[in-house]
């Protein structure tokens, strides 16, 4: 028996089912022959749509794309080849092996980074190092290895060949509590050096998305939310709707050059609230309960400021909201007028690391509100300068000391 229903066609197994479908437009589970959407503003059509050869054909060639961007090899290193490549030219930012910037500081206690080097010394199996060749406009700087998931394992590493970590609370090796690297026999040091690890290596055809995207799965087994979307839903309120404005703002835009998958995850709108609270309360960085974890200072500071907008603007004011606009246009005027890449490293960079636009950003504000018509022609001397540089190296980006030390020296610099 065949059953009409609207412009769809179904062949029917059995009568009384096809009936009861009649009356009530549902599908028989019976059906088991073909049907063809024909209409797609029908419901019951949109369930019967068929595939395309020219949709399946895309599929497969977007398939084939992302693929192809995963390309990657299989290597083992020795663990002091290793933390060497890691540690040489580091101050300089140029160590062949990094930390990017959207990973985490050091978060491993001492009792953790203790057990991981006792799985090491007992044998015991370590996880694949994920590790990304880059390119970057400075030809320098090209074939680097970005960490993409390790970065504790290496750190952690390179910790206890310096002797900067001494073991404890080891559960297999009690015996080796308190003990450094250089206090175990040269033998078991030469042992230790020689332990290999493997890296799976993504070719240079890896994106910054894919490797970003690739730190994600890796770590929560699917895409996350980074700070500043997870802090859109969860912080609403009027000094987000500020930072959205702000980051929105076309000079802004030119000065922070960023990929594009960076701007989908609102990567300005970081930039700028990031740039808030550090004008607002560098003092106190490392002082309260968010420790060291700038996504938790900024959210306290957002927190705040979205409870005193809301109060003044309940009373007619606009108070902070006015004084938070001045500083911010106050500084963007100068860094358009007096810093030719802007907050970027070159003419030619594609992105803008948040270590960088934090000195220049944060350093210029305080300057300006100490000297209103602060003019200096030293600029292209010390941003250029090899101290600059070590100051916004990413490696430990978020210390006190780091965070402090580079918004300082831009300022000192200014106000010379």
């Amino acid at each position: 028996m065949r059953l009409k229903v609207g412009k769809v066609r179904a062949t029917f197994s059995c009568e009384k089912e096809a009936m009861r479908v009649s009356a009530s437009l549902s599908v028989p589970a019976c059906v088991r022959h073909s049907a063809i959407a024909q209409d797609n503003d029908q419901n019951l059509g949109e369930f019967f749509v068929i595939i395309s050869e020219d949709q399946k054909r895309i599929a497969e060639e977007e398939i084939r794309n992302i693929y192809n961007l995963v390309d990657y090899q299989i290597r083992e290193y020795p663990v002091e080849v290793i933390v060497g490549k890691y540690l040489e030219k580091q101050e300089d930012g140029m160590n062949e092996i990094f930390v990017p910037e959207y990973q985490r500081d050091l978060v491993w206690d001492d009792k953790r980074q203790s057990k991981f080097i006792e799985s090491l010394l007992i044998g015991l199996p370590i996880p694949y190092l994920f590790v990304a060749d880059v390119g970057n406009e400075n030809a320098d700087l090209e074939g680097r290895l970005e960490i993409v998931d390790g970065t504790q394992r290496v750190r952690t590493l390179a910790r206890f060949l310096t002797d900067a970590l001494k073991l404890s609370d080891l559960e297999k090796l009690p015996s080796l509590d308190g003990f450094r690297f250089s206090d175990l026999p040269p033998s078991r040091q030469r042992r230790f050096s020689r332990i290999t690890l493997r890296m799976i290596e993504l070719t240079e055809k890896a994106d910054e998305e894919t490797r970003r995207d690739m730190f994600d799965r890796i770590n929560t087994g699917a895409v996350r939310l980074n700070d500043m979307e997870s802090r859109r839903g969860r912080l609403p309120g009027p000094f987000i709707d500020l930072v959205k404005a702000l980051a929105g703002n076309s000079d802004f835009k030119v000065l922070t050059p960023i990929s594009l998958a960076q701007e989908k995850r609102y990567e300005r709108e970081e930039l700028v609230a990031r740039f808030f609270t550090f004008f607002d309360q560098l003092d106190d960085f490392g002082k309260t309960d968010a420790g060291k974890v700038v996504s938790d200072f900024v959210d306290d500071y957002v927190t705040k400021m979205n409870e005193l907008m809301s109060v003044e603007a309940a009373e007619g004011k606009a108070t902070t909201r006015d004084r938070l606009l001045v500083a911010w246009e106050n500084m963007l005027s100068f860094v358009k007028a007096n810093f030719k890449n802007g907050f970027a490293k070159s003419a030619k960079a594609k992105s803008t690391p948040r270590v960088r636009f934090d000195a220049i950003a944060v350093g210029v504000a305080l300057a300006l509100v100490e000297k209103a018509d602060l003019y200096s022609d030293e600029i292209p001397m010390w941003i250029e300068s090899e101290e600059f540089k070590k100051q916004t190296t990413s490696d430990a980006a978020n210390n006190r000391s780091r965070v402090l030390g580079r918004i300082l020296f831009v300022k000192g610099q200014l106000l010379k």
